[in-house]
């Protein structure tokens, strides 16, 4: 699993189509190192494996159901991609549980800066993103979403689109500030939202702490 604190920027080198699998080549000089080939690594928040592992570079494929699902099928050579490495047992939660199993491609709508006379590197953003509709039952303000991969908390939400404080380090570090109004985008909701929405469908159960720590949350 993932936390979706994002551990570096990758760049698509290439984009090769294979018979039913697409194979797409990353430059990750600070995270290539750590890889071995079949671990896992999240690629703007969707878990791939990594293969053919090179000094600076790894490989990975894309089967036809991640291509359909995922904002991965707008890659191009230069696309710019989040990236984070497994979380290790023991280690601190600093953003919320995220698995790299995407629930669809959301669309986004805008990527504003709150005060516009703030110089770039200093502005806090709003960052507003249509939410596919299989996912927004899973929707709650406040409560925590990762777009792109990245481990963000909902400001406001109309039922529709959500709306998303980005703050600078988090606009520099990702790929956020590289995308371009309408571009599709990664989103994952809170697995805890879709334990609580299983399980009120189910008789005679109660989500209580006990009941989240027993199952490892």
């Amino acid at each position: 699993m993932f936390t979706g604190l994002i551990q570096a920027l990758g760049t698509v080198v290439s984009v090769e189509d294979r018979a039913g699998t697409r194979r797409i080549t990353v430059s990750a000089p600070t995270l290539a190192q750590n890889l071995k080939t079949g671990d896992s690594i999240a690629v703007s928040g969707t878990c791939l494996t990594a293969l053919d592992i090179e000094a600076e570079t790894f490989h990975a494929d894309l089967a036809a159901e991640t291509v359909a699902r995922t904002s991965l099928t707008r890659l191009q050579p230069g696309s710019v991609v989040n990236l984070e490495l497994p979380t290790p047992a023991g280690t601190p939660l600093g953003g919320h549980i995220v698995q790299g199993h995407v629930d669809g491609t959301g669309k986004l709508i805008a990527l504003e800066p709150t005060n516009l006379n703030a110089e770039e590197n200093q502005a806090d953003w709003w960052l507003q993103v249509e939410i596919p509709e299989n996912a927004r039952s899973l929707i709650v303000e406040k409560g925590s979403i990762a777009i792109e991969g990245i481990s963000l908390t909902i400001a406001r939400w109309d039922g529709k689109t959500v709306t998303v404080a980005i703050i600078p380090h988090t606009y520099a570090a990702t790929n956020l500030h590289t995308l371009a109004p309408g571009a599709p985008v990664n989103i994952e909701a809170d697995v805890l939202m879709k334990l609580a929405l299983q399980r009120t469908r189910e008789s005679d159960f109660e989500l209580t702490v006990d009941y989240l720590v027993t199952n490892g949350f």
